[in-house]
């Protein structure tokens, strides 16, 4: 027997036959409707199209996939990260979209929301008819959500929201924004349709990554809100983290999706290039290179597939999942910097799609937790000491 190239482990062969179908529906999608653009998307640093391809996407069954009922489509976690790979293997923006509008906001009222929150906005966006943003981070609170300055206050029986958000994927296209802020019975989290008086959402531009990808910010100015606008299931930290929790498992299936598109180019790349009379695919320091993209690939994808298989059966910690972003994204990243050195100057074109990934790793690797937060996570659950505050 002869090894795939791009899956050295076999890992393809373990996987149940719908997820095989799920991975090629979400890959032949992507082909279709964002490759052939999505480097002139990059470029221009724009998603022209993110509402039709939010539709699209919802019509294929990926938005909340993984969540049940109100038109979700209830698939394996295992499912929901072979989608994810295949939709960050064309650019992690795309994977971005789908992250926020279903591992965050959908999750959020899914998991939070009330019956009647449930009905209004979970079936128009797994449909995709509707989009969602998430508002955790501020300009000054970030890996410290609890310091977040954002607040909503009661009036009667209303809440009055203010404050600001920063760095909301899908924020500037979004319908509705579950935000979080303090009030006086600690931080609470607020269904707000984004239409709502005093909400605004100006576009960020200037970004060197995820350029692919609708980025804003939040503006609260005394947005006012009805008193069921609250997610009523959850107070305190627990409710942003445990969505939080259900994304960064998409990025530990995702992140490697960028990996391996950067490594099946160096390998085409190297079989094709002719230096000293020779490809250089037969030189020994580039096969040491794919040798070594490889076997991190593999490793990658075993530990996304088993951390999968915990979750499918109710036994995935948290700690986990940061041992599977800080290790998955790290590795990423090395494996798109070794491909550009095989492509040498075309590595930073465009026509190849290494330096996209590279820059969009960038902002995956501090997103959803820094480096050094899933460090301390795992210190923690190793040593028993939280070291956070030292």
């Amino acid at each position: 027997m002869t090894i795939d190239p791009l899956d050295p482990a076999g890992i393809d062969q373990v996987l149940t036959e719908e997820e095989r179908a799920v991975r090629e529906t979400v890959r032949d999608w992507c082909a279709d409707r964002v490759l052939p653009h999505v480097g002139d998307w990059f470029e221009r640093g724009e998603l022209p199209e993110a509402r039709a391809l939010a539709k699209e996407l919802g019509g294929i069954g990926v938005l909340g996939m993984h969540l049940t009922g109100y038109g979700c489509a209830g698939m394996s976690a295992v499912a929901y990260g072979l989608a994810c790979l295949e939709l960050e293997a064309a650019d992690s923006g795309l994977r971005s979209l789908v992250s926020v509008q279903g591992s965050l906001a959908m999750y959020a009222i899914h998991r939070h929301g009330s019956e009647q929150q449930k009905q209004q906005w979970l079936p128009p966006m797994a449909a995709g008819e509707a989009i969602g943003c998430f508002g955790l981070t501020e300009p000054d609170a970030g890996s410290d959500p609890a310091s977040m300055r954002t607040r909503a206050t009661r009036d009667g029986d209303d809440w009055v929201l203010t404050g600001r958000k920063m760095w909301i994927t899908n924020g500037s296209i979004a319908d509705v924004a579950v935000v979080w802020a303090q009030t006086d019975d600690g931080i609470r989290g607020f269904v707000v349709p984004t239409g709502s008086k005093g909400f605004a959402a100006p576009l960020i531009k200037h970004k060197g990554s995820l350029r692919a990808s609708i980025t804003s910010e939040l503006v609260l100015d005394q947005v006012r809100l009805p008193a069921d606008a609250v997610l009523p299931e959850v107070r305190g930290l627990r409710g942003p983290l445990s969505c939080l929790n259900e994304a960064r498992y998409g990025i530990v299936w995702g992140a490697l999706g960028a990996a391996r598109s950067c490594y099946a180019a160096a390998l085409e790349y190297a079989g094709g290039r002719t230096q000293f009379g020779s490809p250089i695919a037969s030189y020994q320091l580039t096969q040491a290179k794919l040798a070594g993209m490889a076997v991190e690939l593999a490793k990658g994808g075993l530990l996304a597939l088993h951390l999968g298989r915990l979750k499918d059966r109710g036994l995935l910690a948290p700690e986990q999942v940061s041992l599977g972003k800080l290790n998955n994204v790290r590795e990423a990243l090395e494996i798109c910097r070794a491909a550009r050195t095989i492509l040498g100057a075309n590595g930073i074109s465009y026509e190849y799609p290494v330096m996209r990934h590279m820059a969009n790793l960038e902002s995956v690797l501090t997103y959803e937790g820094t480096t050094e937060m899933h460090t301390l996570v795992l210190g923690q659950a190793l040593t028993g000491h939280a070291a956070f505050r030292h």
